[in-house]
């Protein structure tokens, strides 16, 4: 699975403001609304359910907030920068920048796995999260996603 195959150019967000977990799961369910039509506080309810079972940062300052959509086809990606790293309650203490929302339909339990699993092998690299970080344009952000996920396909 591709992670940035499952990303759109307009839900990519490099943005300032928030200063706090629930500030950036808001921002991520915004993201997702604007991206793919659902309602923002319907996603903000689903990761904020998924977050209570356990902070999904993986450490190294990224997150992979992610919940299951009705009405929502397949699987779907957001992501999102942040121009101060907030605490998200990782293992390693550090504050995360880089947030990869993953949503899915309730009914699509393997597509969400696998895109949890290539989400976590893309971002585990250390090159690319420091190339996220300096990406001006939502285009090259796409476009590194697009080149791990070749990269790794290779």
């Amino acid at each position: 699975m591709h992670i940035g195959a499952l990303l759109p150019v307009e839900g990519v967000h490099l943005r300032g403001g928030v200063t706090s977990k629930r500030q950036a799961l808001h921002a991520l369910a915004e993201a997702a609304a604007h991206a793919y039509g659902l309602e923002a506080q319907t996603v903000y309810d689903a990761l904020n359910e998924r977050e209570a079972l356990g902070s999904t940062a993986l450490g190294a300052g990224v997150a992979v907030p992610h919940a299951r959509i009705p009405g929502l086809r397949g699987v779907s990606a957001v992501f999102l920068r942040l121009e101060q790293p907030v605490a998200f309650g990782a293992l390693d203490e550090r504050p995360v920048d880089l947030l990869l929302g993953l949503f899915a339909a309730p009914e699509d339990g393997a597509g969400h796995l696998r895109a949890l699993a290539a989400a976590s092998r893309a971002l585990r690299a250390p090159e690319l999260r420091e190339q996220l970080r300096r990406a001006e344009h939502p285009d090259a952000v796409l476009a590194l996603l697009l080149r791990q996920s070749e990269a790794e396909a290779a």
